[in-house]
């Protein structure tokens, strides 16, 4: 019998997942079926409720439902306690097993796909919503020479780095700062964890935070040169890349969590990939 997942969210149309998860399926001999489902806002858990009922085994979750997945569940993994949100789902029984694979697709993106070790890099990341949540750990675990978040309200930036230092399990100094406080600093790897992309803004960044040799990432992914990666690139940046690896990369532990068989990412990648120009 083929089993059934879906990806959830309102929007939908957009969402990538069934293309990505359909194309492993194939590479890895799955008999899988995937499907979009589009949930009204306040109807969650009666859609998913639905699909379990019918067989369903498992689901991504999109905005704006990671925060009802992550009610939702039964049991949560540390990455979703981290993160405070639920980014794929899977069904066993009475129980919802719950995971945020966001932060380790990105840190896959970076040292495998990208080949940025971020091993004793200074990194910036602009934002503190629930992307950088859900990336704090697995950024720490490899080690940064420090980790600075820097966003408008700095008290949110501040919670953030107070968890960090709760959590981590080294002692990666972390600092939550405004972004008047970047003036003078520069960084190795920039990241871009903010929503601003998806409406064509400019965070209120300036060209010195990009060290030379530095890697500008737009956690954002098919928007072409965004006003973000604009910015570096006039910098003189010359390493630009958008969370495409990151979408890939995450989808790829989720379907390896389910499955049991992790797929290469490779022609996805290349599929999914709009040009930086």
């Amino acid at each position: 019998m083929t089993d059934r997942y879906a990806v959830i969210g309102n929007p939908i149309e957009q969402s990538k997942s069934p293309l990505i998860h359909t194309a492993f399926a194939q590479v890895t001999g799955q008999d899988i079926e995937y499907t979009k489902l589009l949930a009204p806002l306040g109807g969650f858990a009666a859609v998913v409720d639905t699909f379990r009922a019918s067989g369903g085994r498992g689901m991504n979750v999109t905005a704006p439902f990671k925060l009802d997945a992550f009610a939702y569940a039964t049991d949560l993994a540390p990455s979703a306690q981290m993160a405070g949100a639920v980014n794929a789902m899977k069904f066993e029984g009475d129980k919802v097993y719950a995971e945020n694979f966001d932060g380790v697709g990105l840190v896959r993106d970076l040292v495998h796909n990208l080949n940025c070790p971020v091993q004793g890099r200074r990194v910036l990341i602009l934002g503190a919503g629930g992307a950088t949540r859900g990336a704090l750990l697995p950024l720490l675990a490899e080690q940064p020479a420090e980790l600075v978040i820097v966003n408008r309200t700095v008290a949110k930036a501040q919670e953030l780095v107070e968890l960090a230092r709760k959590h981590q399990s080294g002692s990666v100094p972390v600092r939550g700062i405004g972004y008047t406080d970047l003036s003078d600093q520069s960084f190795d790897l920039v990241l871009n964890a903010t929503s601003a992309s998806l409406t064509a803004q400019l965070p209120p960044l300036w060209a010195s935070v990009f060290a030379p040799g530095c890697l500008a990432y737009d956690l954002t992914y098919g928007k072409g040169l965004t006003p973000f990666l604009q910015l570096a690139k006039q910098a003189d940046v010359t390493r630009l890349a958008d969370g495409v690896g990151m979408l890939a990369e995450q989808a790829a532990e989720a379907f390896a969590w389910w499955r049991g068989v992790r797929p290469d990412t490779r022609n996805v990648i290349e599929q999914l990939t709009v040009p930086l120009i």
